[in-house]
């Protein structure tokens, strides 16, 4: 990761203070809640795809910049917002913006976000940049009521998890590969292009998260969060469809009624792991992952596709 930043490491310092400026508010207590917001950002990985899928075709310029902005605010505000509907109170080991400033204020600080991203894009009439990132919220609301209407009942179809994945995680990173590379390039095929090449590479992205349920991870322990929130991932789905009947009966019994459990959970890990759902979901990660940069790959080689080339793997080789 640290290469890959050192690539637009100057192009990051300066969106750094720009998107400081884009983001400030007139109400000082606002202000103070943003503060937070931005001080804890994580590995601005959007942005990063951004300026490199826009440097893929010319140098980055204000255009580009905007861009970044606007997916980092969009992405911020559907962040604040997932955590008052999840009722989590932390983020990235933080406290979440519902946990110190209570839900009123984070929907309404999710609100402020997602319209201070609309009006950059308006005032300077960078409409494509708009409907792209539009296209993206619409696609992450119905992914996430998707999932939730689909926990309720623990739908194991495959085609379903991959709908719901395309939707939820991959739309936002396809549209911030296709707005970097419509800052700097007004070809279609370029730009249609780079957000098929973000979608496959988010859909790996979302399953390795799926793997850290079962994996060691940073932590240095399988997590086992999507079990007790009956989030119906990739490995579980394989391991379900995969067993014997009394061993499916005895596994969604848990999910829906012990899924709270610790020792539950952890057979759950186990049986899943014994099943190959571990190892069917690494193998369509890799499968996305190769996908995206074969994709790359018909681009000229240069700098910039290299280190688009690295960041794809960061996503299937990071450790948490």
């Amino acid at each position: 990761m640290k290469d890959i930043k050192q690539s637009i490491e100057q192009e990051l310092r300066i969106f750094e203070k720009k998107f400081e400026i884009a983001v400030k508010a007139d109400n000082a207590a606002l202000n103070q809640v943003l503060k937070y917001v931005i001080k804890r950002k994580g590995k601005q990985l959007r942005p990063m795809f951004v300026f490199l899928c826009a440097k893929l075709f010319a140098p980055v310029n204000e255009s580009t910049y905007r861009a970044a902005a606007l997916v980092e605010m969009l992405h911020t505000a559907t962040l604040v917002h997932d955590d008052v509907v999840d009722e989590a109170y932390e983020r990235r080991g933080f406290f979440s913006i519902n946990a110190l400033w209570k839900n009123k204020i984070a929907v309404l600080v999710g609100d402020f976000l997602l319209s201070k991203g609309l009006i950059l894009a308006t005032e300077h009439e960078e409409y494509l940049q708009l409907q792209l990132m539009s296209e993206a919220v619409r696609k992450m609301s119905e992914g996430e009521l998707l999932q939730l209407q689909k926990a309720r009942h623990l739908n194991l179809d495959e085609a379903i998890y991959f709908e719901i994945i395309k939707n939820k995680t991959a739309s936002l990173l396809a549209s911030a590969c296709a707005i970097g590379a419509s800052s700097t390039s007004s070809n279609k095929e370029d730009i249609n292009s780079m957000k098929q090449f973000g979608e496959w590479t988010g859909i790996a992205f979302q399953i390795k998260d799926d793997l850290f349920d079962y994996k060691m991870q940073y932590a240095g322990k399988p997590s086992g969060n999507d079990i007790q929130e009956k989030k119906v991932t990739l490995p579980l789905i394989f391991a379900l469809n995969n067993c014997s009947k009394e061993q499916k009966k005895s596994m969604i019994y848990i999910l829906k009624n012990q899924n709270k459990d610790k020792v539950k959970v952890k057979q759950i890990i186990n049986e899943v792991i014994d099943l190959g759902g571990v190892t069917y979901a690494e193998k369509l990660m890799k499968e996305y992952s190769e996908k995206a940069i074969t994709l790359l790959h018909t681009f000229p080689a240069s700098d910039t596709r290299n280190s688009l080339e690295q960041l794809v793997r960061y996503t299937t080789e990071r450790v948490y």
